[in-house]
């Protein structure tokens, strides 16, 4: 934390471009996508989707081959070229950045299971909010974990923020910082986290009873044995996915009384932190993002600084964008049609913002650091800086 975000970046920078493992005399690895596969929008099965398409393609391409150095020209190196059938395009990286918009959006939508809704943005707290998705997993899934993870590291070093909103959470553990119980519950689960402070702020076993009989309300509590009238809850609970499942061994039939309210709160805790955490996705995304980059690089930025490096800024600064847009001959800032062009986007909403930038260049986001301002004459290209307006074709004005 005493070190400057620009800093840090600097010397990830340096890193990066000292790990290139893939030299000029390589050819880069290239990739098919068929588009009709997803057509309509609708994914008809997970295989047919960009993320899984890419991924089977790319299981046999060595990691080393993705490492190439930060991107930089007017055409960068990035990690693979994306032919799609039928399609004929120029130059590589407009079909790059529409292949890495596409998979967040397949990522963040039902189509593949990575990824689960907070059970938060269900009462509008961190909506449209995600995590991992926590259960156990399949080889296959841990194969796209790892691919997940591999992709993080290419956005970095093509320098592309990928449209991703996952929870803080996702980015302290991916860092290794630890969880905070009260904070990181909170945001992820609301619900879950008033139901637990509920048992612990009881006072005595009347409160309990009828907190009990307000669970039973809702069908998440059964009759007591001893006295059939009386509801009680049992040590079992639901998991992020919807499965009820034992919170200790045969907690089906031990209920929840004065004497164990408090053990039953922690436990609900610790499987909710459980899940958060989910090691064994996470293990494999850190495993996927460190064949990419060094993951001794993570030791030095927060969980915020590693959202903003890989994902940018969620909003568009028009201020920044008018800094580094380049007006090419014959043109300049003061024209008419210029001022109009910049006050028609001042009325845009961030949503159509994000629409304008993604037409203008085939992603939704910025990078947060602009790799112009370092002054060298390679960095001035970097996609999407500078913003280029060039006059119109034809003679007719």
């Amino acid at each position: 934390g005493l070190i400057f975000y620009d800093t840090k970046v600097t010397v990830m920078n340096r890193v990066l471009n000292a790990t290139v493992q893939r030299t000029a005399d390589h050819a880069a690895p290239e990739i098919t996508l068929d588009p009709l596969e997803i057509v309509g929008g609708e994914i008809r099965s997970s295989e047919n989707s960009y993320f899984c398409q890419a991924a089977r393609q790319l299981a046999c391409v060595p990691s080393s081959q993705l490492c190439v150095k930060l991107a930089s020209g007017g055409d960068p190196t990035y990690a693979f070229n994306i032919r799609f059938t039928g399609e004929e395009v120029h130059g590589t990286s407009g079909s790059f950045r529409h292949f890495l918009w596409q998979v967040c959006k397949e990522l963040q939508s039902s189509s593949l299971s990575l990824l689960l809704l907070c059970p938060s943005s269900a009462v509008n707290k961190n909506k449209g909010k995600y995590i991992l998705t926590p259960s156990p997993i399949t080889y296959a899934e841990e194969q796209l974990f790892h691919f997940f993870g591999q992709l993080l590291g290419i956005a970095i070093r093509a320098d592309v923020p990928l449209p991703l909103d996952l929870l803080p959470s996702f980015w302290k553990t991916l860092v290794g910082e630890p969880l905070d119980p009260d904070v990181d519950l909170q945001e992820a689960d609301i619900l879950t986290y008033n139901y637990v402070k509920k048992f612990e702020n009881i006072n005595d076993e009347t409160e309990l009873e009828a907190l009990c009989a307000e669970i039973a309300s809702q069908h998440l509590a059964t009759e007591s044995p001893d006295c059939p009238n009386k509801p009680c809850c049992k040590f079992t609970y639901l998991t992020m996915t919807g499965e009820e499942v034992e919170l200790c061994p045969r907690g089906r039939h031990i209920p929840v009384g004065w004497e164990n309210k408090d053990v039953y709160a922690t436990a609900i805790r610790s499987l909710r932190m459980r899940e958060l955490q989910s090691p064994e996705c996470m293990t494999a995304v850190r495993a996927g993002l460190g064949s990419i980059i060094p993951l001794q690089l993570l030791t030095t930025l927060t969980p915020l600084e590693m959202e903003l490096r890989t994902c940018g800024l969620p909003y568009i600064n028009l201020e920044f964008l008018k800094a580094h847009t380049m007006y090419q001959v014959g043109l300049m800032e003061t024209d008419q049609h210029i001022e109009f062009f910049w006050s028609a986007l001042e009325m845009f909403t961030q949503e159509e913002l994000c629409k304008f930038i993604k037409f203008a260049c085939n992603q939704e986001r910025i990078p947060f650091t602009c790799p112009c301002k370092d002054g060298g004459p390679d960095t001035a290209h970097v996609p999407p800086y500078p913003m280029k307006i060039a006059p119109p074709d034809g003679a007719a004005g």
